[in-house]
């Protein structure tokens, strides 16, 4: 199937109307682009030229999920539901079926690197700034390890307040060292900040004030 086309017509409508055939979808499949809106000349005659537009058909970034997910939690030997919504610019993917904890692995590291896989997918061949987010989820993971570093942070927070000396946690990926970051930004007595490279970069937990 072509990916897009450029079309002409007396007016935009009748150039998308054109489009649409060519391409064989109806208009909330495509992305329209007007070239030029035309002109009907003088007297309809003198100076008259087409509308022009172009129609790129939108990635269907629920069914790229689907069939990729499909395919790799079947060769997992996994069977589960796959539920899909697009909100805030965001593919969130909830997974639900028994054996979930596999998916998830040791922290998280399975289902991470299962949504990196399908971020790759989703975003195959999309510009930069068309870039879409993807957060894959299952038995509410996500949420409960969101809680349990928010209770770290705050933990070793008070550790270091109480010990005058820093600490720094295990390497973690990038969400969640933001997490960290976000729990202990407005902390009255410590920073936070990251050192080293991925994927062993780990957050560092300080003192905003250390004593001399």
């Amino acid at each position: 199937m072509r990916k897009w086309v450029e079309a002409t017509g007396k007016t935009v409508e009748n150039a998308i109307e054109n489009g649409l055939k060519m391409l064989g979808v109806s208009k909330d499949k495509v992305e329209v682009e007007i070239i030029d809106k035309g002109s009907k000349g003088v007297f309809g005659l003198i100076g008259a030229r087409p509308a022009k537009v172009k129609l790129i058909i939108k990635k269907d970034y629920e069914a790229i999920a689907k069939t990729f997910l499909r395919d790799v939690l079947d060769k997992m030997g996994l069977k589960c539901e796959i539920q899909i919504k697009d909100e805030d610019d965001i593919l969130k993917i909830n997974l639900v079926g028994p054996k979930m904890s596999v998916l998830i692995g040791h922290k998280g590291e399975t289902l991470d690197a299962l949504q990196y896989l399908l971020s790759l997918v989703i975003n195959k061949d999309n510009e930069v700034n068309e870039f879409k987010k993807v957060l894959l989820d299952t038995q509410n993971y996500r949420k409960k390890r969101e809680e349990a570093l928010i209770k770290l942070a705050n933990r070793l927070a008070y550790k270091v307040k109480r010990y005058n000396k820093s600490i720094t946690l295990e390497p973690m990926n990038p969400y969640e060292r933001r997490i960290i970051h976000s729990a202990l930004q407005n902390h009255p007595d410590v920073i936070t900040y990251s050192i080293g490279e991925e994927p062993f970069r780990r957050v560092v937990i300080d003192l905003k004030n250390k004593e001399a």
